[in-house]
């Protein structure tokens, strides 16, 4: 295909009509006019979208058996994670440690909140029998949380159809609503053009459930393995690890070690020279 023909030619639409319509591929004068391409072109091109069906059939073949394997797996790992949620739970501060050192999560956890997350004792994540339909994020708080009488929250994705999420009502303790704290709170900072997000806020929003951006991370990153944000080490001021500073300590101390040497030996090249100049002048006295 020209470079002109790719600029100047009909868009897919245009071709589909085409396609649909007329009978492509003829050499009248009328086909050329309404598809902008030449008859060799436009018979490549139905060739060419009539593998591209093959192709997507195929993937969509794909898909389904994907999912079966998906389906099959998630029964074999479901014990799993339920054996490492009963080790968890000798690890105090656990998922409130994971969350807050998640580089996406720990946006969403207000300082407030991060008080009262110290009280869930366990996450799950669990996905509808067929996948593709949606799942749900469950979590499970200590009875002696302060804030809220529930001892579990549970937030349900479907996405099957028209998306649409639902979640748990939170019964707050006299006092100790968290949304209303912090409504408060963030009624500056959206003076200042800033849209406030927060974990409690964000477990009762219904607004997108296609596009949730933190239950896709929280199903897709954190709960498949939360250890590695458990564990991420902790940073000092200027930005480093300890192993970092003592690397680059142990460097400066070899940099000091290889100018000592080059000192010495030039001060042996200076001692070496010397000592050739003063031999002739022995040899001369001794001829005398």
């Amino acid at each position: 295909m020209s470079a002109q023909n790719a600029s100047t030619g009909p868009s897919p639409r245009k071709i589909k009509k085409t396609e649909e319509g007329q009978q492509v591929g003829s050499d009248s004068e009328d086909d050329l006019q309404d598809t902008g391409f030449d008859p060799a072109t436009q018979k490549a091109l139905e060739e060419i979208d009539s593998l591209q069906n093959e192709i997507d059939a195929l993937n969509e073949k794909a898909s389904e058996e994907i999912l079966t394997v998906e389906q099959k797996y998630n029964k074999l790992r479901k014990p799993h994670f339920d054996k490492r949620n009963d080790v968890i739970s000798r690890v105090k501060n656990f998922w409130i440690t994971a969350m807050v050192n998640h580089p996406q999560v720990s946006l969403l956890i207000d300082e407030e909140e991060e008080d009262c997350l110290h009280f869930l004792t366990k996450m799950e994540v669990e996905e509808f029998d067929d996948i593709k339909s949606g799942y749900r994020i469950k979590f499970y708080f200590d009875p002696t949380n302060p804030f809220f009488t529930n001892e579990l929250l549970v937030k349900e994705f479907h996405l099957g159809g028209e998306p649409k999420s639902t979640s748990t009502e939170i019964q707050w303790k006299t006092g100790m609503d968290l949304t209303k704290r912090i409504k408060d709170s963030n009624s500056q900072r959206r003076k200042r053009g800033f849209e406030p997000k927060n974990f409690f806020s964000w477990l009762a929003d219904h607004g997108d459930p296609s596009s949730d951006d933190i239950a896709e991370v929280i199903k897709d990153d954190l709960w498949p393995n939360p250890l590695q944000y458990y564990l991420v080490p902790d940073i000092d001021g200027n930005g480093m690890d300890e192993d970092d500073s003592d690397e680059d300590g142990e460097d400066d101390e070899d940099e000091d070690a290889v100018v000592v040497v080059e000192e010495e030996d030039e001060n042996d090249e200076d001692d070496d020279e010397a000592a050739d100049k003063d031999e002739p002048q022995e040899e001369e006295e001794d001829d005398e």
